[in-house]
């Protein structure tokens, strides 16, 4: 479904990376602080952009050129819930929604599961100033799945959240890709949760550079770098 060659120039080392993801399959970025995780992430979304290469999701081109953010059929998830203050929590989570589409039945059963199960019905109507951070993240990822995109990209969603919640978060989010069928890149600084998010795969980038890649049990049995050895047995 996803496939992506890109190169970006950062000050101390380029970030060059090549992946494919299946639909409805899952991917972890893992690696060192300030390996480029995020960079990557930045690059598919949008926020940032390439200096070469090409990422296309599907039949669709996302770059080059470059698709506008609102066109690209992603979720985009990260530390920051990025709220806008002046609307509810409701006009939040229904934001990017046509309004061809925001009367459905079909949507509307979905929205209303995602206010459910993420707890946000006492919220609903609140000015999206007024929550606080862990509510705002669980804003931001109703908004990010309510229109069921095709790929959700999360780059360390939970630090900082409530050790429960996180579990919480983690199960929900299993539930609804194999519901959904989306698919799932993430980055995370806990090896513990970034491994029950993408449990199939993990990419692992040390400056840029793409070291090893395989299933968790691969890298734990014959990590391919010493820095690779290191981070996985201070886990």
């Amino acid at each position: 479904m996803l496939k992506v060659q890109l190169t970006k120039k950062r000050r101390e080392f380029s970030v060059q990376v090549s992946l494919e993801l299946d639909q409805g399959g899952s991917l972890a970025l893992f690696g060192a602080s300030g390996a480029g995780k995020s960079t990557v992430l930045a690059c598919i979304a949008g926020i940032e952009d390439p200096d070469d290469g090409f990422i296309r999701l599907g039949e669709l081109q996302i770059f080059p050129p470059s698709l506008p953010l609102h066109r690209r059929p992603l979720g985009y998830l990260t530390q920051e819930p990025h709220l806008f203050p002046h609307l509810s929590v409701r006009e939040n989570v229904m934001f990017g929604i046509s309004g061809n589409h925001a009367g459905e039945s079909e949507q509307l059963r979905w929205i209303n599961t995602l206010r459910d199960r993420l707890r946000l019905a006492p919220l609903w109507e609140a000015p999206a100033a007024c929550v606080s951070g862990g509510q705002g993240r669980r804003v931001a990822l109703a908004r990010a799945l309510a229109r069921r995109p095709p790929l959700l990209l999360l780059d360390e969603p939970f630090a900082g959240l409530d050790r429960r919640l996180v579990r919480e978060l983690i199960e929900d989010l299993a539930m609804w890709r194999q519901m959904l069928g989306f698919s799932i890149i993430a980055v995370d600084h806990q090896a513990e949760v970034l491994q029950r998010l993408c449990p199939e795969r993990a990419i692992v980038l040390e400056s840029g550079q793409v070291v090893q890649q395989g299933t968790w049990q691969e890298l734990y049995q014959s990590p391919a770098t010493p820095a690779l050895r290191s981070l996985l047995a201070a886990l």
